[in-house]
């Protein structure tokens, strides 16, 4: 059957990159959104879209009769549900089927088998392919789930059947904290995935993370696409992803693709779908399967010169594969890194706000699902792009994408950029001599700078970037004001320059310094006097959004910086550097009651109240439990006390930095 309209049930970078493939293939695209999304990038670039709902994905991309019913207004033909929502849901495929309309994926029985941990699990057993061991069977009852995992000793790997993407995973390692632990997976499953079931594996400490990318006509004829290494990992939620697998015997990875072929075959696989694999050693356990296209499939299309949608349409029409495997060969190396609005320096806490600058490098394929000036929700995934570079050799790949990466600007929201590009240019991934928990272990390295060879020179920076900023009114002279200014003149041999400013910064250690500021002559030239009396020379010009040329002398660097919230962020030579700035009279003595109110980290909505008005509270408590951006985060107690003042329910939207609770101060 020829497609003619498809109906694409997802949003962002996914919905646009189907929609460019299904108009190359003479293909009608539809989309759909939802109230927080009515102009968004995908809704702008599709052209033609269906509203179905309230913001939160429970209210719309998640809603089957809602979608169900926007493709039968369009008269679409099929429906492609790109990655997470309902892409991996059996009863949406039967509803799309019983619609009269093609579902863009595996049949609903390989998505029963298949979507479901646990029953893709004993597939994998059947097919003779290695899995890692564990409780047999999912687990719902929370004091069941306890038995099992002492049982077993930790760690103890929690995993929600219906899991996918890196969600749906948490890990046990701490007896203190197990039956907190399982109450949070389970609640996130009920949530996320709609089902409270949980596997129980056996963890894998230092094991790279291996996927092969299958392709079936359902018929019984599947190829694979060769594989790719998705092993740099945060929280189970992949970060930078590349194919081939670098540093592996190819003997070996032509094992384990076989064996991703045979397990493909048995339920005569329909669609793209991968199969992922954790390797140790020479050894290789199978982990699970995504019935569905990847977030990380560029890589995949860039080693091989194939359109993985153009393939899935193709299935999908009935065509069949129009490949066999000898028809395949690895061109090169690709990488990809994913750009999420996420604060490293707040453990990844997601940012959300306008994209008031968005500028990406140009020279490599960027598949992004914003542009500047949409805003980052608190509703959905806060990737903000994906940049993918394809090169001869991996030495290369990496390179270019730190370079790309270097020259990424984005201003209104916190962003990754500094922390990919210091794992593109790390000496230990160079090698490959990292782990699925590597990262964990890395995080203070990866996203701190150690001793600054230059510290004068880069606090310098920062203090004129803050004068620059609080005098915008280019039609004034910023130091005629001379009410906000010292009156302190700095002498340079030549006669003494205009009044100066006093600028004092906190650096993240919390380390104050008041510096000195004025300007030397017009051109953005200007002296900094520290402290200890060092005095430096700078010009400072921005030459893009966000991107400054820094002088000193005849050296010349180039830094991404900018004032957000308060607080001055610089990527420089040296890393990232955060500076809080004040004038001298900004400083005053900090509200001891301030640790008695209790504050949103976020903007998002509140799953839980764990007190209740009146209930005392240690230091430390959990108060509610708060989603944003698919990030569950708990809130918890400065200080010991009485619950007081309760101002949320469950359910609510709350605002980021708004009290949601007070803690009143007991009677002892």
């Amino acid at each position: 059957m020829k497609i003619k309209t498809l109906l694409i049930a997802n949003r962002g970078e996914i919905a646009c990159r189907i929609a460019r493939t299904a108009r190359a293939s003479g293909i009608t695209p539809v989309g759909v959104h939802s109230q927080a999304d009515a102009n968004a990038l995908h809704v702008r670039e599709i052209g033609h879209s269906v509203c179905i709902g309230g913001g939160p994905a429970s209210e719309s991309y998640l809603k089957i009769d809602a979608v169900i019913d926007a493709a039968k207004s369009v008269g679409a033909d099929a429906i492609h549900p790109g990655y997470g929502f309902l892409a991996e849901n059996s009863e949406f495929a039967r509803a799309v089927e019983a619609a009269g309309m093609i579902f863009m994926g595996p049949t609903p029985d390989t998505l029963d088998r298949f979507g479901d941990k646990a029953s893709a699990k004993k597939a994998a057993v059947a097919a003779s392919v290695p899995v890692i061991s564990g409780a047999e069977g999912a687990r719902s009852d929370p004091h069941e789930i306890a038995t099992e995992v002492r049982a077993m000793g930790l760690p103890v790997l929690l995993k929600a059947v219906g899991g996918g993407g890196g969600r749906g995973q948490r890990l046990v390692t701490d007896e203190t904290t197990l039956e907190e632990d399982i109450e949070g997976a389970l609640r996130e499953a009920r949530s996320t995935f709609g089902s409270e079931g949980l596997l129980l594996e056996r963890f894998l400490p230092e094991a790279r993370h291996v996927e092969v990318q299958i392709a079936g006509d359902g018929k019984g004829h599947v190829v694979h696409l060769f594989e790719r290494d998705c092993t740099l990992q945060r929280r189970h939620q992949k970060v930078i992803e590349e194919a081939p697998a670098w540093g592996l015997p190819r003997t070996l990875l032509d094992q384990i693709a076989q064996d991703a072929v045979r397990l493909g075959e048995t339920l005569d696989y329909r669609g793209l779908g991968t199969v992922e694999f954790l390797v140790a050693g020479e050894e290789y356990f199978f982990l699970e399967v995504n019935p569905r296209i990847q977030v990380e499939h560029p890589v995949t299309e860039a080693i091989t010169g194939l359109d993985l949608v153009a393939l899935h349409l193709r299935i999908a029409e009935g065509a069949g594969l129009g490949l066999v495997q000898d028809d395949l060969a690895i061109n090169g190396h690709a990488v990809e890194a994913r750009l999420y609005a996420e604060d490293p320096a707040m453990q990844f806490a997601p940012s959300t706000g306008t994209l008031t600058t968005l500028s990406l490098p140009d020279g490599l394929r960027i598949d992004s699902g914003v542009e500047e000036g949409d805003a980052v929700t608190p509703f959905y995934d806060p990737m903000i792009a994906k940049l993918i570079v394809h090169a001869p050799d991996r030495e290369t790949a990496l390179a270019r994408l730190a370079t790309a990466l270097d020259h990424v600007a984005v201003e209104g929201v916190q962003t990754n950029r500094a922390f990919l590009t210091a794992l593109a240019r790390n000496p230990e991934f160079e090698q490959m001599q990292v782990h699925t928990r590597w990262i964990d272990g890395k995080l203070d390295a990866l996203t701190q700078s150690g001793p600054l060879a230059r510290p004068e020179l880069w606090k310098a920076a920062a203090a004129i970037l803050f004068v620059a900023a609080s005098r915008s009114d280019a039609s004034a002279n910023p130091w005629t004001n001379r009410d906000t200014f010292t009156g302190w003149r700095l002498g340079l041999g030549g006669g003494p320059i205009e009044v100066v400013q006093r600028v004092t910064l906190t650096d993240s250690a919390d380390t104050s310094e008041e510096l000195r500021v004025g300007p030397v002559k017009a051109r953005g030239r200007y002296t900094v006097l520290t402290e200890n009396g060092i005095a430096a020379t700078l010009s400072m010009r921005e030459v893009a959004p966000g991107r400054w040329r820094v002088s000193e002398g005849d050296t010349v660097y180039l830094i991404d910086a900018r004032i957000h919230a308060g607080v001055i962020e610089m990527a420089t030579p040296e890393g990232r550097l955060v500076y809080r700035p004040a004038a001298p009279l900004d400083f005053a003595g900090g509200d001891a009651a301030a640790d008695r109110a209790v504050a949103s980290p976020l903007t998002g909505m509140i799953v839980e109240i764990k007190v209740a008005d009146g209930q005392p509270v240690a230091e430390g408590d959990v108060i509610a439990v708060m989603e944003s951006m698919k990030l569950e985060i708990s809130i918890r107690a400065a200080a010991a006390g009485i619950a007081s003042n309760i101002s949320v329910s469950n359910g609510d939207m709350v605002d980021r930095g708004q009290v949601i609770a007070e803690i009143l101060p007991s009677e002892e």
